[in-house]
């Protein structure tokens, strides 16, 4: 880890900083002056990364889903801000994967297993070891997604680790007022990062990761206890919500045959 520059005051720490919309608002933090710390499983990316578009971020190498490797990080970054003037003003939770599930009926278990360790467990070992580096005033964010508004085809693993990610920022932020720490929950829609490029379905409304930093910076800020973008898709999708189920179900399928009929004619 590069050693961190004293006398600076606001220090937001990312994860999944390599990358997507993590790399963006390290990037946009990094450029307003913060102290900011990347973070990433792959060190040599991340080394790459800090001599070309994270110039003077401090980087920070482990695997969040290996709980071992999140408390040795702790503990190294705990020992370099205790010797510093930093503190930890916004912690950012973004790493995340999705994997889905393509035959319910022969349910992938061990699929389901990684999604839900990686989205919901690991977040559980970051908090475990960052919370207590947070000082009074900080800002959490944890970020989960706008499939936790209606549920989707293939998605039952993602939605309900991410379901399960709002549950808990909701939780934590009656927990955690008494620290006065703010907590906030991050549902995005379509954003064009590496991850979503994999998906092999129509993405509405997709915007990009300028979008995407600019409305989570904004909305942490802010305080917000929910920051859900595009509001056009968001809003969309809560209206939905609230019709009598049979009628968003079909609404869904309908587009999902459409979707494979379309994937046939290809």
């Amino acid at each position: 880890m590069a050693s961190l520059l004293t006398k600076k005051i606001n220090t937001v720490l990312v994860t999944g900083a390599s990358s997507g919309i993590g790399l963006q608002l390290a990037k946009d933090y990094l450029a307003l002056g913060w102290h900011v710390i990347a973070c990433g499983r792959d060190a040599t990316k991340l080394d790459s990364l800090a001599q070309t578009e994270l110039i003077g971020a401090t980087c920070l190498s482990f695997d969040i889903s290996d709980r071992v490797q999140v408390q040795q990080a702790a503990t190294e970054l705990g020992d370099m801000l205790s010797s510093s003037e930093c503190q930890l003003d916004i912690v950012i939770l973004n790493a995340g994967s999705c994997e889905y599930i393509d035959d319910a009926k022969h349910f992938d278990d061990q699929l389901f297993e990684r999604v839900i360790h990686t989205n919901l467990i690991a977040m559980g070992y970051c908090l475990g070891a960052f919370l207590p580096l947070m000082p009074k005033g900080a800002q959490l964010a944890l970020m989960s997604s706008s499939a936790i508004y209606l549920p989707f085809p293939r998605a039952e693993a993602y939605g309900a680790s991410k379901a399960g990610v709002n549950y808990l920022a909701a939780s934590l932020s009656l927990d955690l007022a008494q620290d006065n720490i703010g907590v906030s929950v991050i549902c995005p829609g379509f954003v064009a990062t590496p991850l979503t490029a994999k998906n092999d379905f129509a993405m509405p409304m997709q915007i990009d990761v300028h979008e995407a930093s600019l409305a989570i910076r904004v909305g942490i800020e802010r305080g917000d206890a929910e920051i859900h973008f595009p509001k056009r898709f968001t809003y969309l999708l809560k209206l939905m919500s609230f019709l009598p189920a049979f009628v968003w179900q079909k609404m869904i399928q309908r587009d999902s045959q459409a979707q494979a009929l379309k994937g046939t004619q290809r």
